[in-house]
C-alpha cells in the first residue's frame, strides 16, 4: 500500500474519533491496533516518525500507542 494512502486511511480514522467522547488518541490507536496488519501500522509509524506531511495531530497523537509487534491483546 503505498505511503500516502495509509496517512490518509489513519486521517480519516483520527477524523471521526475527533469527534468522540472519551480518550480520542486511544480509540484511535485501538482501532488501527485491532483493525490493521503489523506491516499497515509499521508503514505507518516509520511514515510518522519520518515526519510525513499532513498527519492530523490526533493521529500524532495516537502513535506511541500503536502496535508495530505482534504482541498479544491484554483482557
Amino acid at each position: 500500500m503505498s505511503e500516502d494512502r495509509l496517512i490518509r486511511m489513519a486521517n480519516q480514522i483520527a477524523t471521526f474519533f475527533e469527534v468522540q467522547p472519551g480518550e480520542r488518541a486511544a480509540a484511535v490507536a485501538a482501532h488501527l491496533n485491532e483493525n490493521w496488519s503489523v506491516p499497515m501500522r509499521a508503514g505507518l509509524i516509520a511514515q510518522i516518525r519520518a515526519g510525513a506531511e499532513g498527519v492530523h495531530p490526533l493521529l500524532a497523537e495516537a502513535g506511541p500507542l500503536i502496535r508495530t509487534l505482534r504482541m498479544p491483546v491484554a483482557g
